[in-house]
């Protein structure tokens, strides 16, 4: 069965979007989930409560906030369309503010605990051969949290890619700028088009396989060597 041309353009865009996402993810999720995991501050909990939020709330709950804070009448918004002269919401940036909101636990829980599980004693015996804070950071703490990142970046990769309430309350189902494979699924559903809805569906139960595998593969290799 053959992948008809008009569904590779929802391919692509769910593609750049979990791309661009995971790359913000590991560089705002990476420093606060250090914090989170060495902060004795009495606002912790609430910070890995505000975290956690997109795990219990329903992903249309999330979705119509963010539709709310970054509509054009909102402060976002407006500061949005000053700055570019376009609205944010049904655009691809919004789909990328979304999905990076939404996808957060899943990159900074991985990494809290890959954190956590260090222990205090690389660092300290680095800080004795006056190794500064960020040398420590870089040299020391990432490479032992190395499966942490590998885990972090997979799922926030793969969670982007499944995202269908928080993409289409901001994005909405525009083709050619909007339309992720998700929404294409559903799409080819209301359609009663179900050869093409298989297709990608189909190549979503592929991707999500092999994107656990690839984790669970990759953390037992590690775990014998001892890494």
């Amino acid at each position: 069965m053959a992948l008809a041309l008009p569904d590779l353009v929802p391919v692509w865009i769910t593609l750049r979007l979990a791309g661009l996402a995971t790359v913000i993810l590991l560089l705002l999720g990476t420093p606060l989930a250090w914090w989170l995991a060495h902060t004795r501050s009495p606002v912790k909990s609430a910070v890995e409560a505000v975290v956690g939020l997109p795990l219990v709330l329903p992903p249309t709950v999330l979705g119509f906030y963010l539709l709310l804070a970054m509509g054009p009448h909102s402060p976002v918004g407006a500061a949005w369309i000053r700055l570019t002269g376009s609205p944010l919401v049904f655009s691809f940036s919004g789909l990328v503010v979304g999905s990076v909101l939404y996808s957060l636990p899943f990159v900074v829980q991985p990494l809290q605990n890959a954190f956590e599980g260090l222990g205090r004693g690389p660092l300290e015996a680095a800080a004795t051969l006056r190794a500064g804070p960020l040398d420590r950071f870089v040299t020391v703490a990432m490479p032992l949290a190395r499966r942490g990142f590998l885990t972090a970046a997979v799922l926030g990769f793969a969670h982007t890619v499944g995202e269908f309430g928080v993409v289409l309350m901001i994005g909405g189902n525009i083709p050619g700028r909007t339309q992720v494979v998700s929404i294409a699924i559903y799409d080819h559903v209301e359609a009663l088009e179900y050869a093409q809805a298989h297709v990608l569906a189909a190549g979503m139960v592929a991707f999500s396989f092999m994107t656990l595998l690839t984790v669970y593969w990759a953390n037992r290799r590690w775990q014998a060597r001892g890494w």
